[in-house]
């Protein structure tokens, strides 16, 4: 593999001049300029990006922590950050901390001790040691929240509007004259959690419509946790159920199968996130849109932004979700109860 010295011998030129090239970084003569960017192509040499970077004091790495990769949501979001990134010149270290506090600080660990220039974060529930939030705060470089707010951390925030697609949901299942309509909620404690189900209850309350306590069931966003919500809720009769989160609202449909039910004949179903075989396996789902892609995209934006010294106060950026109606979504049957 050719060196930066094997371009300077070859041009007849110093390193230092080969290095001025490379970087843009001082005047070099048009002749000489020519020569080292021939010797370049001649060598097929490529700079190392890593001493390159940390000459300047930067690794030019972002560190990205997910929740579950395995959850159909977060690949784009993460293709989003990684898009972005590569834009600036950045490569990403990826990490999955399965909604786990001591999951969590590894990889935060682990992202110090690579010295990545940023960190790309989606919150686990609950709070982070002292000792590492302190770490962060004092030695760490730059965050920025993902998806999930956290009101512990003082930092950037990027995330979709909540409690808008909640209560977008719930009023469109009210508008075909459902009452009695069920949630399974996700992981307890997580920003999105909480802000879908302040939706779903204040659309039912705009409406004058009780939230019944036995329509209220927890799952954690994961397909069994639906499963196993989904048989609950279905013992107590909803017409209509918003499921929030895809890989919930999976575990909902195999236990209306099982069941002997159909959708949307006996139930219907609006679900959180929407993906491309949505509109292609029946039931055709009923789905609030979320801006995936985006969503990391501006991570990863304002990240750099932040790096670059290019804006000081906290941002917070709240993008908007639509409502995509499909047929798992019908009118309420009239003999449904009130």
């Amino acid at each position: 593999m050719a060196t930066i010295y094997d371009v300077g011998t070859r041009a007849r030129v110093s390193v230092a001049t080969v290095s001025s090239v490379i970087n843009n970084s001082s005047y070099v003569s048009p002749e000489l300029r020519q020569r080292v960017e021939a010797a370049i192509r001649e060598l097929n040499y490529s700079p190392n990006l890593l001493a390159r970077g940390l000459a300047r004091q930067k690794t030019l790495t972002l560190g990205v922590l997910v929740p579950d990769i395995a959850n159909f949501f977060y690949p784009e979001l993460v293709r989003g950050v990684e898009d972005k990134a590569k834009e600036a010149g950045y490569t990403i270290i990826l990490g999955s901390s399965d909604n786990q506090l001591s999951k969590e600080e590894v990889y935060l660990e682990l992202f110090l001790s690579k010295r990545v220039d940023g960190i790309v974060l989606i919150k686990a529930p609950g709070e982070m040691s002292p000792a590492l939030e302190q770490s962060l705060k004092k030695n760490g470089p730059p965050i920025v929240l993902l998806d999930r707010e956290h009101p512990s951390l003082s930092a950037d925030t990027v995330v979709a509007d909540d409690f808008g697609g909640g209560r977008m949901a719930v009023r469109h299942l009210l508008d075909l004259g459902h009452k009695r309509i069920g949630i399974i909620r996700g992981v307890s404690g997580a920003s999105t959690t909480e802000d879908r189900f302040r939706g779903y209850q204040t659309a039912l309350d705009e409406r004058h419509v009780p939230v019944h306590p036995d329509l209220i069931a927890e799952g954690d966003y994961g397909m069994d946790s639906g499963y196993v919500a989904g048989m609950a809720l279905l013992r107590r009769k909803p017409t209509a159920v918003f499921v929030t989160n895809y890989m919930m609202t999976l575990g909902l449909l195999r236990a209306i199968e099982e069941q002997k039910l159909s959708c949307p004949k006996d139930i219907s179903i609006v679900s959180y996130d929407d993906f491309i075989w949505s509109d292609i396996f029946p039931p055709r789902l009923t789905c609030v849109v979320q801006p995936k892609y985006m969503l990391g995209y501006k991570a990863a934006e304002t990240l750099i932004s932040r790096i670059q010294g290019k804006h000081k106060r906290p941002r917070r950026e709240v993008l908007e979700n639509r409502l995509q109606i499909r047929s798992s979504s019908i009118a309420a049957p009239r003999n449904a109860h009130r």
